[in-house]
């Protein structure tokens, strides 16, 4: 009978000749400094497949798409876009990654850009000073007895009408030379906004070109409301405020070229500040502000818009200075009451 006898690993053994082999390799020792070479290496099987991992022709769902891309080798399903978007995607018209024609330039290139839009603002307005220039005189005497208080058949001679005094040869033509120019500035101002659109078209969106384009006709109508406001009724309330408020401590003797300087400079500025409305309009809808922003802080405005006023309207007596400003913050709060009346 054989000699069986039974090893430490329980196996049984018929031969003692014979070798056995454990069906478990024996461990085999790591040194201390040198890690196995899976032990911080993750299941490769638990990984998600990646765009790279994807062969053959195995469809791709278009949700895992996300890029627009179909890996190399993978198929599209029938009836999905070739392309990320298609009949549902974004359209290019609508939304952008950036502005179409966006292009870095050196700083000294959009400089002498600018100066020459500039230019070109500078020579409208000449040319419109230039054409109003013979005219001047009579758009003087017009606009002076409009101002003041009375009629124009009672004003000459008038005293209380106050017709203007000149105290320089140059007074009457200097003058005639800023009502000139005022018209420049206003017919140029529509001008000006239409080369600012054409100075930073390159960085801006499809959308916002179209705000700014509706902007030119807008801004040509706001600053022309913008003097006849001043004509017709900031200038006679200012002046018959002045006429009377002085009448009784001495004789009135209006000086042309000041009285002049208030007149333009009141219509100049109304102009401007009537084009409040149409900023924050084109802020808002290019996502520069909001709303809500501009009337959190509306008594910071208040308070800009006062000192605005006071810098730019030379009036010691502050009349002129407070209209300017009640005008602006008339404007300003009616603004942002029609943004919240459409929705904005």
């Amino acid at each position: 009978m054989p000699d069986e006898s039974e090893d430490d690993s329980g196996l049984t053994k018929n031969d003692p000749d014979e070798t056995w082999e454990s069906p478990e390799p024996e461990p085999q020792e790591v040194p201390d400094h040198e890690a196995p070479a899976t032990e911080d290496r993750p299941d490769e099987s638990l990984q998600p497949p990646t765009a790279e991992t994807r062969t053959g022709d195995a469809p791709v769902d278009p949700a895992d798409d996300v890029d627009g891309t179909t890996p190399p080798g993978a198929s599209t399903p029938p009836g999905a876009p070739a392309h990320g978007g298609g009949e549902t995607g974004v359209d290019d018209d609508e939304e952008w990654t950036e502005p179409p024609d966006d292009e870095e330039l050196p700083l000294a290139v959009h400089i002498e850009e600018m100066v020459k839009r500039l230019a070109v603002v500078a020579f409208v307005a000449a040319i419109v000073t230039s054409a109003a220039f013979p005219f001047a005189q009579d758009f003087i005497t017009t606009i002076w007895y409009n101002v003041h208080p009375g009629t124009v058949a009672e004003c000459p001679g008038a005293q209380q009408c106050a017709p203007p005094h000149v105290y320089g040869p140059l007074e009457l033509k200097l003058a005639e030379l800023k009502l000139a120019s005022l018209a420049g500035v206003v017919l140029a101002l529509p001008v000006f906004v239409y080369e600012t659109y054409l100075f930073m078209r390159p960085g801006l969106y499809p959308q916002e070109r179209r705000y700014y384009l509706a902007a030119v006709p807008t801004s040509l109508v706001l600053a022309i409301v913008g003097v006849s406001f001043a004509y017709f009724l900031i200038l006679p309330a200012l002046f018959t405020y002045f006429l009377y408020y002085s009448e009784q401590t001495a004789d009135i003797a209006f000086a042309l070229q000041d009285t002049f300087n208030l007149i333009l400079m009141m219509m100049g500025t109304l102009a401007v500040v009537f084009q409040i409305p149409l900023f924050i309009m084109l802020a808002i809808m290019m996502g520069i502000t909001t709303r809500r922003w501009l009337a959190a802080r509306r008594l910071y405005f208040w308070g800009a818009f006062l000192g605005i006023a006071f810098l730019f309207s030379p009036d010691p007596t502050g009349m002129a200075p407070i209209m300017v400003a009640g005008t602006m913050v008339v404007l300003f709060e009616g603004t942002l009451l029609l943004l919240r009346w459409v929705g904005r």
